[in-house]
């Protein structure tokens, strides 16, 4: 493993150089608790889903990019954003397609009406993800809010604490580190229950102990965690 100790030091602060530490987000990398348990399901179910079009719905973090990674290697969906002008209803009718986001990009109603209908008519599948439940876009076609209710709509929720580690201990070994399992336990009970946060805890302590050539700590840590704004809970 590698141990930022033996990193070259120098006088203060210094940039680290800025290697790629690409997260792995193949099926056999996902970990799988029972808040997931479900969209891992109808994930690896596909294509014999119980509809068409299905939504993965969840808090920031909480893995709908991954599953939607995997679902997108595995069907070879193409990524669309249904807006005017975007040909995405036509690119629908070919072949599986991913929407991401879609509560947070936004998108044409009439435009996702036709990807939709496109969908159903040439037995094709489309994969969704959102932070909310189609019930709470903003849609103003009546057509489409029939069509989203008829979608498959799947729930993942906010990850436990030993989710959460564990995806710590695997974030910190893609980037060769070996941390102790009590400061994995002092870090996740004071951070954010969401992937994501731990995937920047993470790249900030690598990089805060990189440009002082320092290791890992409690210390390192506290100061991170503060700059996330998540105060300190104590012994």
């Amino acid at each position: 493993m590698t141990d930022p100790m033996d990193r070259p030091q120098g006088k203060g602060e210094q940039l680290p150089l800025q290697f790629s530490h690409d997260a792995a987000r193949g099926r056999d990398d996902l970990m799988v608790s029972e808040r997931m348990a479900a969209a891992v399901s109808i994930v690896d179910e596909w294509p014999n889903w119980p509809s068409p079009v299905v939504v993965l719905a969840g808090p920031v973090g909480s893995g709908k990019s991954h599953l939607a990674h995997i679902w997108r290697e595995q069907s070879g969906a193409q990524e669309i954003h249904p807006v005017s002008g975007s040909n995405a209803s036509q690119i629908a009718a070919g072949g599986p397609v991913l929407f991401e986001d879609a509560d947070r990009r936004g998108f044409d109603d009439a435009e996702l009406f036709h990807v939709i209908n496109a969908v159903r008519q040439h037995g094709q599948t489309l994969l969704m993800t959102s932070r909310l439940w189609p019930t709470s876009w903003a849609v103003d076609l009546p057509d489409l809010k029939s069509r989203l209710k008829a979608a498959t709509v799947v729930e993942i929720g906010e990850p436990d604490e030993e989710l959460l580690a564990q995806v710590m201990i695997k974030l910190f070994s893609d980037r060769q580190l070996n941390i102790d399992d009590k400061l994995i336990s002092y870090i996740v009970n004071r951070m954010e229950r969401s992937l994501d946060t731990a995937q920047r805890v993470v790249e900030q302590l690598d990089h805060l102990a990189l440009s002082r050539g320092t290791r890992i700590n409690r210390a390192l840590a506290a100061e991170v965690l503060e700059s996330f704004g998540q105060a300190d809970a104590g012994d």
